[in-house]
């Protein structure tokens, strides 16, 4: 019997070819890179089983509905392990809404100008490092809009975490034990400052050997308060982070090893320094990066920002005693990247590999699972992003853009049943508030010096 070129499951179909031929960019119906720059309907580039909910379930779901323990059968294939383990066994619920189909709303509208200004003109040097063709440091937004393989996937995530020159994040975390109770409470800012790979096209103090400075600070509880880590990241990925800590009981700066990212920084958490933003290490000491699948699946990349909420508070829910997950909203996406990577600079790494799932449109992750030394799921990264929008609240730049940015993350131990959750916040003990723009010089000399951390620990 001849298949129909367009059946039900024609899409499907054309996403595991190209990963059999592994060369091929976002779309199946046409080219999705055209539709982002342009603003277009994304959703003319794949059949409508991989845009709509309720053409993939034949109507058994539509957006407003809820994924929990007796629909989650229906959507299995479009959920990661970890997901589908939270929902069947940890009473998690999930929010559909409609797809997005302006994919601008998926960037910082700086990057995206960057993106499009910069497109083409990056590539691998010989070293495996990302730079301009003219072999200069990578120049700020995409280097990969197109993604065609996983060292692409993963550069894209590696080179500028939160597509701005700056970003302060004023964070509290919680962590719940299996049995539902937040037996650790902390308040921190999590700065992140480039240095190379800059939109504004400059390269911070002339240091083209270094792309960021990333600092933890933490406010409270009062055994924490001033604990500070400087998480300094080389230019070239084969360079391992140089990471120094000021532990006020100890009333000093000491230098971390390199091993110590596969250790939680303070007690209770389930995160590590490997974790953040599915990319928390030097990209070139990881590798045989792979593309093992492309599908549809459902992800958090619009809708999670709770700016109109006293303190920008998340409902929770689920667990024991309705402590273990924040409310949050899904919708589909069409073609999303698995992408899976080795651990090859970290011989006595506790993890076999990392799985990230990529949205193939964007270039924006989701979610990371590392697996154990025997391959089992172990702890995964959730990130929900998009559009800080809530209603009629809005948060803009200076020029009048809607911004973008993370807006929640679960890290949730699968083996343990433990989880982490961090919210943003708009400000935390101390004063330190969340900012997406800032005179990088004052922030420098505020958070990223060794100098700096200890101030910090004695304020």
């Amino acid at each position: 019997m001849r298949i129909r070129k367009y059946d039900f499951n024609y899409g499907r179909r054309a996403l595991m070819e190209k990963v059999v031929k592994g060369t091929a960019a976002a779309g199946v119906l046409a080219p999705i890179w055209p539709m982002v720059a342009d603003a277009a309907d994304s959703t003319k580039a794949y059949p409508d089983e991989l845009t709509s909910i309720e053409m993939f379930t034949k109507g058994k779901l539509k957006p407003g509905d809820m994924i929990d323990v007796n629909t989650v059968e229906i959507v299995k294939e479009l959920l990661d392990p970890f997901t589908y383990h939270q929902i069947t066994t940890q009473g998690r619920k999930i929010k559909l809404r409609a797809p997005t189909k302006d994919l601008t709303k998926y960037y910082p509208v700086k990057w995206l100008e960057k993106t499009i200004a910069s497109k083409g003109q990056a590539v691998f040097g010989p070293d495996g490092n990302v730079y301009t063709k003219d072999g200069k440091t990578w120049t700020g937004g995409q280097p990969f809009p197109e993604i065609r393989t996983g060292a692409e996937a993963l550069a894209n995530m590696s080179l500028c975490w939160c597509k701005h020159d700056y970003s302060g994040h004023a964070i509290h975390e919680r962590s719940v034990s299996p049995a539902g109770d937040v037996d650790y409470s902390y308040e921190f800012i999590k700065v992140e400052l480039q240095v190379t790979a800059r939109l504004d096209g400059q390269i911070f103090q002339n240091k083209n050997d270094l792309l960021r400075y990333h600092v933890f600070a933490f406010a409270s509880p009062s055994e924490q308060a001033g604990t500070s880590f400087l998480d300094i990241w080389h230019y070239d990925q084969r360079k391992f982070n140089d990471l120094y800590g000021y532990l006020p009981q100890f009333r000093r700066v000491r230098q971390f090893p390199t091993n110590q990212r596969f250790e939680p920084l303070v007690p209770g958490v389930v995160w590590q320094l490997t974790d953040p933003w599915g990319a928390g290490d030097p990209m070139l000491t990881w590798g045989n990066f792979k593309i093992v699948e492309r599908k549809p699946m459902l992800g958090p990349f619009q809708g999670n920002w709770t700016g109109s909420k006293p303190n920008w508070d998340h409902p929770v829910h689920g667990g024991p005693k309705g402590t273990q997950f924040f409310d949050a909203e899904w919708e589909m996406v069409p073609e999303m990247l698995v992408v899976d990577f080795e651990p090859t600079g970290y011989p006595r790494a506790p993890v076999s590999k990392k799985r990230a799932w990529i949205d193939a449109r964007t270039g924006n992750y989701f979610n990371c699972g590392r697996f154990d030394r025997q391959g089992k799921p172990w702890v995964n990264f959730e990130l929900g992003s998009g559009q800080m929008v809530d209603g009629s609240t809005v948060w803009k730049d200076s020029h009048g853009n809607t911004e973008w940015s993370w807006q929640y993350v679960h890290i949730y131990d699968v083996q343990t049943g433990r989880i982490s959750l961090i919210e943003y916040k708009p400000q935390v003990t101390g004063g330190h508030k969340s900012q997406l723009e800032a005179d990088p010089m004052a922030i420098y000399q505020k958070y990223c010096t060794q100098e700096a951390i200890q101030r910090l620990g004695q304020v």
